[in-house]
């Protein structure tokens, strides 16, 4: 889910930095939460282990190690979605820049680094299931928010265009 941290687009400014138009964490939606995943653990196992004795006292003992092999395949699933969902993107937007950084699993980052003056937010609206919010500017093209939902990603293509048009407006001086 979208996690925006965007006050509007109220500037929020960095120490010296110059001020920050847009910010929001873009990261997957997980609905189960560490204790839902040991209760629903819990169950499995509890369910497993009396499946497993009442095959064991009908005199089919083997069967016992698949119920085993059966409750470790499930956890190991739910380890590597978890895992997985500590993907996650940044995208800031200065009047200099619009930034967007994209965090993998392992930590491993990639940056991108596009010009206001000539970036632009291309999504479909209403949005289909499998619509890419996409940046493009200078000849380069990014999509961010894959995780998203498509009312998500339409959303967050809004709030970052807004922030874009923001970003291009002359500076008034006093």
């Amino acid at each position: 889910m979208a996690s925006p941290r965007h006050e509007g687009l109220a500037a929020r400014a960095h120490g010296d930095e110059e001020p920050v138009l847009f910010d929001a964490i873009l990261t997957p939606h997980r609905s189960l939460s560490p204790r839902g995943f040991r209760l629903l653990m819990a169950g499995v196992c509890g369910v497993s282990f009396g499946v497993g004795l009442g095959f064991f006292l009908m005199g089919a003992w083997p069967i016992v190690g698949f119920f085993g092999l059966d409750v470790l395949l499930i956890y190991g699933a739910f380890k590597l979605n978890f895992r997985a969902a500590r993907l996650y993107e940044t995208v800031t937007v200065t009047r200099e820049h619009c930034t967007v950084a994209r965090v993998s699993p392992r930590g491993d980052a990639q940056r991108w680094r596009f010009q206001p003056a000539w970036l632009r937010v291309f999504m479909a609206d209403p949005p289909d299931h499998d619509s890419p919010l996409t940046l493009r500017g200078h000849g380069r093209e990014l999509r961010i928010g894959s995780f998203l939902t498509p009312a998500e990603r339409l959303e967050l293509a809004k709030a970052l265009r807004a922030a874009v048009n923001h970003a291009r407006m002359p500076v008034a001086t006093a």
